[in-house]
């Protein structure tokens, strides 16, 4: 008898590792990780709104953003409700490996190297990399990436972003940062020279610190990012059929609705 119950709470225990799980009223739960740090991707808010959702596991405020909005139309296509949690960037790729969290929806992109630990659906979000810099610098009106010859250039840590700077001739390379808001701190205190962002993000720092501005490049004069200017959602490995489900609900958002969530999202992002 000991047996036949030991072997039914295995069992018990290893559906509730599946993921999605079922919430407290019998309703699905889609968890989604994010750094609620990263706008216009994602941000922390103190104020609720219609379109945030309250951050989980006991941490202040509320998440908003583009992530945010993806998130909700996939919640509200699977009819799962939604769950937002707060986790570091580096530990992402854990906490949904770990079953802590369903999707990782943060402004990721895919690489080969994320891609032996972790599925990735197609792209819902495209961008183009820039530089940010001080707008009083000797940078400000740069044109090609290679005016930053002797730049000491910067990038967040364990993304694409570090591996571009190598394009830049005679740069100096800083030490990647963990996140973005350090990285402008750094820049405004003339610790690094520029920083390496995706377009959309670049906007949103611009737009709350008037003392920078982001350079964008004409082709063949910008970094080669390959197919890398693209951001998807990712999933623990082999989770087919939640892959399956996200995947065709990511499909029923249009090109026009993408771009219009991104812009809507620029639009109500705090200043701060």
């Amino acid at each position: 008898m000991k047996k036949l119950v030991v072997s039914i709470l295995a069992i018990l225990l290893l559906v509730g590792c599946t993921t999605p799980s079922n919430g407290n009223n019998g309703r699905k739960t889609l968890t989604i990780g994010m750094e609620c740090d990263y706008a216009p991707f994602n941000w922390t808010q103190i104020e609720d709104s219609d379109t945030a959702v309250l951050i989980a596991g006991g941490q202040a405020g509320y998440c908003d953003g583009y992530d945010v909005a993806v998130a909700r139309f996939i919640a509200n296509e699977l009819d799962y409700d939604l769950v937002i949690k707060k986790i570091e960037w580096d530990g992402l790729a854990i906490a949904v490996q770990n079953d802590e969290i369903d999707l990782i929806i943060a402004g990721m992109t895919d690489t080969p190297e994320r891609r032996e630990s972790l599925d990735f659906t197609t792209p819902y979000y495209a961008s183009t990399m820039v530089l940010i810099v001080r707008a009083d610098s000797m940078y400000a009106n740069a044109t090609d990436i290679q005016d930053f010859n002797g730049a000491n250039v910067v990038a967040q840590l364990n993304t694409f972003h570090v591996d571009l700077i190598d394009q830049i001739d005679g740069v100096i390379k800083a030490t990647p940062m963990k996140t973005f808001p350090l990285m402008t701190v750094a820049l405004q205190q003339g610790a690094v020279d520029a920083m390496v962002s995706e377009e959309p993000v670049a906007e949103s720092i611009v737009a709350s610190n008037p003392d920078l501005i982001y350079i964008t490049f004409a082709d063949g004069r910008g970094f080669d990012a390959g197919d890398f200017e693209t951001v998807s959602i990712a999933l623990r490995k082999n989770n087919t059929e939640l892959f399956n489900l996200v995947q065709a609900a990511l499909d029923k958002i249009s090109i026009d609705q993408r771009v219009q969530m991104m812009t809507d999202a620029q639009g109500r992002q705090p200043e701060e």
